[in-house]
């Protein structure tokens, strides 16, 4: 197996503390959002034998075993993350997967250059994903039912913002989604501008479930997606919990620290809290206008103290082991390629022991045994 040395990436809406603390080391005062642990070829990460993306191209048989390769093709399918969000991060959608190979082959036909600030899809896979919750997490996760969106919205007493709430009580419930949404995103820039401020002051004002929405503003003052974001269920996850984001799912992180896997795929349609390109006839081709609760995952325990987050998806696994004093070693050995992230204690892997935000690889079929007292995290394929 092999000690993972992974990057972190410094976007603009990192927690500047969050990592540093896990980790116990001093905080550089820079933004520190995501450490990558993985074999995307934009970041992968290294070991003793060199990149884990080209030691699994050198032989993708002995590092992915045969059931992944059959599945997957020569890849590691998933990437892990640790996640810190010290502010909202843009309000997107993932498409899934023929929505991706179909918007890829009509850019790739059109000629449109992969870095290009216009461009939807980067890749041709879809891109589900899982958050798991270290520290208290909050988060916005799918719509809300369209009554309750609006008792809501009307609740700021905002003159510009009731044709919306008519509109959220007028229609069924798809219809009444999409053409809030719709709406919101095409209005003239400068009148939303103005209603998003009132909206904000209001929310400042009210507090209270309000609160997140004032946040949201403060860091995107004139922004449309604030609108938007009050159309979603704003969720506050605690250690442990967490939240599966399908296809089409409108979402967006907001604040805390996070465990995150996800299919290999950089595909993201964003609907707003962004300066970046909003494409707003594709992205209402992809989001998914259901309502509905967020769906809070709690794990399920196993005999030999695995607690596996479920989700309906091939390309990742997601479990962890919470180990006490005195607990039991544990085989891990799989016939797929794992990663394993340890977020507290000082669990060993095999020979190695690891410190909180340290990770290891583990060739497909390779003995483990997982001893010591922690927190272990393990991601591999559900195959």
């Amino acid at each position: 197996m092999d000690r993972l040395s992974n990057t972190v990436r410094p976007y603009a809406w990192g927690s500047t503390t969050l990592i540093p603390e896990l980790l116990g080391a001093a905080p550089t005062g820079e933004p520190q959002a995501e450490m990558w642990m993985g074999a995307h070829p934009g970041a992968p990460s290294r070991t003793g034998r060199g990149s884990l993306h080209d030691i699994i191209g050198a032989d993708p048989v002995r590092e992915l075993g045969r059931p992944a390769l059959d599945a997957f093709g020569p890849r590691l399918p998933f990437l892990l993350k640790l996640l810190a969000a010290g502010a909202p991060l843009s309000l997107q959608v993932h498409p899934d997967r023929a929505q991706a190979q179909e918007g890829f082959a009509a850019e790739e036909k059109a000629g449109i250059p992969l870095d290009a600030p216009h461009r939807n899809y980067k890749d041709d896979n879809h891109k589900p994903e899982l958050v798991c919750a270290l520290t208290p997490f909050d988060g916005l996760c799918g719509f809300r039912p369209p009554a309750e969106a609006a008792d809501f919205i009307a609740g700021l007493d905002v003159d510009s913002l009731k044709p919306y709430v008519d509109l959220l009580h007028a229609h069924p419930e798809e219809a009444a989604l999409r053409e809030v949404l719709t709406a919101v995103l095409s209005a003239d820039p400068e009148e939303m501008a103005h209603t998003v401020a009132e909206a904000a002051a209001a929310a400042e004002r009210l507090g209270g479930p309000y609160a997140p929405f004032a946040g949201i503003a403060h860091h995107f003052p004139g922004d449309p997606g604030v609108i938007a974001a009050m159309l979603l269920n704003h969720v506050r996850l605690q250690p442990g919990e967490a939240l599966f984001l399908g296809a089409g799912v409108p979402h967006a992180y907001l604040g805390g620290l996070a465990v995150e896997i996800m299919a290999n795929s950089d595909n993201v349609l964003r609907c707003g809290l962004t300066p970046k390109h909003v494409d707003v006839p594709e992205l209402l081709r992809v989001v998914r206008f259901e309502a509905g609760d967020p769906g809070v995952l709690r794990p399920e325990a196993s005999p030999s103290g695995e607690e596996l987050y479920d989700t309906p998806i091939d390309e990742f696994r997601l479990s962890r082991f919470v180990r006490p004093e005195g607990a039991a070693p544990v085989d891990l050995t799989l016939p797929t390629p794992q990663i394993l992230l340890a977020t507290a204690g000082r669990p060993r892997v095999g020979e190695l022991t690891l410190a909180p935000g340290e990770s290891v690889f583990v060739p497909a079929g390779e003995k483990a045994e997982l001893s010591g007292t922690g927190t272990v995290f393990r991601a591999t394929v559900a195959v």
